[in-house]
Formats: structure tokens, sequence, C-alpha cells
């Protein structure tokens, strides 16, 4: 053990540099914020109602997450205690001995341990399909990449190695989304004190350039669309009609794929679905008087509650992929995916003169930034768009009016 405490090493380093000891004393029984300074890990600014300022420096030792008062801002410059934290962090670093290290290793959990635990105690808050999702990226890219790692002392390099290796492997989106799945742990990591605030590695590393596509259907391909779907709903075979009916409702609402295909029959009300779960949470979905009627011409099997449903293995319909690239390539859309529908019925509305905000509600965005980015023109339209401006500015400049 080592000869001096950490509140010692404190008032040394503070005498050393001339500043009383008492004056680093902290109130007591006040609210309080902390702003993380990031020139050391741990160090902060504590700040209270009183209009109160204190240096603090947070790190783990003995086991626990400790937090040490340095002084008042007031008092201190930054550098001073900065000088101060260094000290309070070197003396924490080495000064363990074996007791300490074995509780350490008690109270730091390796990294498959820490996410084992994580995953018992969050992930039944979740959605299901966030849990799905989440649970196979992280079988897939995240158990077993910091082998040798406890979570306290996971560092900003092995992430980097880690997250640089998985966009090389799986590619930069699946990369960005396990990074801020360990991001998301690492935090709780924190929170039940298994990490000093402040020193989630993953908040350094930059996220791979996110690429999004602006694809959208003209009229001339929904009109060949609408062709091949038509022609597959009057025909015989009631899973191709159900496929086909999936995908001209994917069109008429903007849903997402999932969204359609777990509705079931209780779902609809008049002219509205009440969706049970979406990338949102539950929200309604108004149809249109063809989307509607689109619905109520499916035929039911008996007490099945599922509005699509495959006939031929007698089963709800979980995937359209193979469906839609046999309608697509009949159609000659061949660089389209069933998700560019949204993307079209964003951006017709856009088209329409519809106004983000009411776009973003069909849609289910929970901000106007995220309906932004369907916000695409056809030349046309931007061509229309740009005359009827030019003749309003030609009037103004002509008559004073606008």
């Amino acid at each position: 053990m080592t000869s001096l405490s950490l509140k010692q090493i404190v008032e040394k380093a503070l005498a050393e540099i001339g500043v009383n000891p008492k004056l680093s004393q902290t109130p007591k029984g006040k609210a309080r914020t902390t702003t993380w300074i990031a020139v050391e890990n741990g160090f902060g600014i504590r700040h209270y109602p009183s209009g109160r300022h204190v240096y603090i420096v947070q790190t783990r030792m003995g086991g626990r997450v400790r937090t040490i008062t340095i002084g008042p801002a007031s008092v201190l410059t930054r550098h001073q205690a900065v000088m101060v934290a260094r000290q309070v962090l070197a003396h924490a670093r080495v000064g363990h001995d074996p007791a300490t290290t074995r509780q350490r290793v008690r109270n730091a959990p390796r990294m498959d341990d820490f996410l084992r635990e994580y995953w018992e105690k969050c992930s039944p808050a979740w959605k299901p399909s966030t849990q799905e999702t989440a649970t196979g990226y992280r079988r897939s890219h995240i158990d077993g990449a910091f082998p040798e790692a406890f979570v306290d002392s996971l560092s900003e390099a092995e992430v980097t190695k880690w997250f640089v290796a998985l966009t090389d492997k799986s590619g930069p989106g699946a990369a960005n989304r396990c990074l801020e799945i360990l991001r998301a742990a690492l935090n709780k990591a924190e929170e039940w004190g298994y990490r000093v605030e402040n020193t989630n590695p993953c908040y350094g590393i930059r996220q791979n350039r996110k690429n999004h596509r602006n694809r959208f259907l003209s009229d001339d391909e929904l009109a060949r669309l609408g062709a091949v779907l038509a022609k597959a709903r009057a025909g015989e075979d009631r899973t191709e009609q159900a496929y086909a009916s999936a995908i001209l409702l994917l069109t008429l609402t903007g849903c997402r794929v999932g969204e359609i295909l777990s509705l079931q029959w209780s779902d609809l009300k008049g002219l509205r679905l009440n969706l049970r779960d979406s990338k949102t949470g539950p929200r309604t979905v108004w149809l249109g008087d063809e989307a509607r009627d689109l619905i109520l011409a499916l035929p039911r099997c008996g007490k099945n509650p599922w509005i699509f449903w495959n006939w031929r293995c007698h089963r709800p319909i979980q995937t359209i992929q193979s469906p839609w690239v046999k309608f697509r390539d009949e159609a000659r859309l061949k660089d389209v995916r069933p998700h560019d529908l949204r993307h079209t019925y964003a951006s017709h509305a856009v088209m329409g003169r519809e106004s983000l905000p009411m776009i973003g509600r069909l849609l289910g965005h929970a901000t106007v930034k995220s309906t932004s980015r369907y916000a695409h023109f056809e030349d046309a339209h931007l061509l229309e768009a740009a005359e009827a401006i030019g003749i309003a500015i030609e009037r103004a400049m002509r008559t004073g009016r606008f």
C-alpha cells in the first residue's frame, strides 16, 4: 500500500504551488453539475448553484471510482489544477498492491463478461426489432473482439484497431452500427462505476462517412412497376398476389418493409393502420382510399391474424426480397431497392408541395432532419419552380408587387 492517501497527495501538491489546502474543501448538500475537460481523463469542473466552481479529478482506485476535489477555480488556474490532477492520476496508476489488483479484477469484469451483463440488464427494455438487430451485430462482430481487455482498461487505440479492421471486413455501415452499440454499452459501464466518467474510448473515433442514396422512381418508372404488380395481382397464384400487394402498399404508404409485413387485421382501423411497433415506436399510418381498398381486397385465411400470408408454406410472409427482384427486373428497374419505394413516396410528396413536417408525420420520423434527406426533385419540377420564381420576381420588379 502507498504511504499517502489521495487527499494527502492533493494537499501536498497544492502546498507546493502555494495554495492553502483548506480552500479545496467541497460544499456539502448542494445540487451540482460537472463539465469534463479533455486535457486529462477524469479531470473537470464542478458547478454549484451558489456560483462556486471547483476543479475535481476522478479515477479508479482500490476497485472503485474515487472523486477528489482539487480546489476552487477562483483560486487555481487551470494549469495548476491540471498539474495536481496528473499527480493524483499518477499516484492512482502505481498505487496498487496485489490485493488491490485482485479487487480490481472482481469489480471490473472482462469485456465479454460485461457485455453479457449489459445485455441481460438493458436489452429487455429495447424494442424487439432493436434486440434482434443489436444481438446479431454483437454476436458477429463484438463478442470476442477484446479477449484480454477489462472493461475499465479498454483504450481508444484498441477500439480504433478493431473499428478499422471491422470496416475492412464487413463494410462501413456495419462498423458504424457496432461502434454505436459499443459506445452505448461503455456509457453504462461509466454509469455503473466500472469506468471513470468521461473516459468512453468510442467518443474519440470518427465514424465512417454515410452515403445516403438519393434514388426514387420517376413517373415513367412508377408506371412500369405498376403494370408488373397489376399483372401479378390479377394472376391465380395467391402467394404472388400477396407479394405484389405488399409491394404496392409499400409504395402507397411509404412504410418500411417490416412495418407492412408485420401487419395484422386488427391493426386496420378505418382509414388508418395502428402499427404496434416501428423504428420510432408505435405509430399511426393514414391510408388513402387506394391503400385501404387494396388491403380489404386481400383474402383472409380463416382466423389467421396476418394480413400478408404465404399460401404455399402457410405462414406469414417474412421477406419480399426474392419476389421484389423478379418484379423489379420485369419493370426494368435494376438499381432499385424496396426501401427506395419509401424514398419515392417522400420525394413525390415534396414535389406535390407537401411540407416537410407533414411528410415527416406521414413517414413516422422523429425529426424534420430525417425527412429532409428524402426531399429530392425531378428536373421538370425544378424547372417549373425556377420559372415560377423568375416570373414572380420579374413582376415585382415591374409593378412593385411580388
